[in-house]
């Protein structure tokens, strides 16, 4: 390395996320060109129908609540609890929902062979998913005022 040559500098960052009455968060803390680290918080629901990141490895770690993980096909689930999480590789199929009695928080961290990184969903027959599409079950936003994780 040069002395013309930046070094990348190092990211700093929180995973303090409002409580939810309602819907679903889900915040990027800190992003580089490879990795998106993100914290997600769930009143109810999830990600309610199979799916797939065909360019990106990532990770759910549960920090609050309790999530039941769908994988491979609908039949294949297991419940995740506070601090265990599930690695999906690219490609993995997958759909998952709050399963406890309080606010699923969770972290996810993605690495992305792909710009559009962890946007980049489908189907489990290849053809586009957005994340707000009506079979994910989009719910508004509304924070519990006053209350946060961490």
């Amino acid at each position: 390395m040069t002395t013309t040559q930046t070094r990348a500098k190092a990211q700093f960052f929180s995973m303090r996320t409002p409580l939810l009455e309602q819907g679903r968060t889900t915040d990027i803390v800190a992003k580089t060109d490879l990795l998106t680290v993100t914290t997600k918080a769930y009143a109810a629901g999830g990600e309610n129908a199979l799916h797939a990141h065909p360019t990106e490895d990532h990770s759910f770690i549960v920090l609050q609540g309790q999530a039941t993980f769908h994988t491979g096909t609908e039949d294949t689930v297991t419940v995740v609890n506070q601090f265990e999480g599930i690695m999906l590789p690219m490609g993995a199929l997958y759909w998952f929902n709050s399963s406890g009695g309080e606010n699923l928080v969770m972290v996810r961290i993605g690495a992305s062979t792909d710009p559009r990184g962890m946007g980049h969903r489908v189907h489990p027959d290849g053809v586009p998913f957005p994340g707000d599409a009506v079979e994910n079950n989009p719910v508004e936003r509304i924070e519990i005022p006053g209350a946060f994780f961490g």
